[in-house]
């Protein structure tokens, strides 16, 4: 009398493409997609990480266009109007306020002018 508890079972080999299949089933659990191809619910789960593994390197690999490290922009030219001649710095502390003020010398180009 053969019911099957003694007879060894074969090991089955899976291809690629069934792989994939019962890996994209968006909204299925893992054990429905485990009871639905007679699996065990962790190789199905080994099938899913690799085949994400998989998805992330292929996304790696694909070429995309290089940004440049540098654009350049064009700014206009400062006006003298709207550079202030002197450095001042307010501090706030409560009621007490401290204002200092460096008046820098006008015959010093504006672009040169340290404080």
């Amino acid at each position: 009398m053969d019911d099957g508890i003694n007879t060894p079972r074969r090991r089955r080999r899976h291809s690629a493409e069934f792989k994939a299949q019962a890996c994209k089933q968006p909204g299925v659990s893992i054990a429905a997609t485990a009871l639905r191809y007679q699996l065990n619910a962790n190789q199905v789960r080994i099938w899913i990480r690799a085949h994400e593994q998989l998805a992330i390197r292929s996304t790696q690999i694909t070429p995309v266009n290089p940004i440049p490290e540098f654009i350049p922009i064009q700014l206009p030219a400062p006006t003298t109007a709207s550079v202030t001649p002197d450095i001042v710095i307010e501090i706030k502390r409560g009621a007490a306020n401290v204002t200092v003020r460096q008046l820098l010398p006008q015959s010093v180009p504006v672009g040169c002018r340290t404080g």
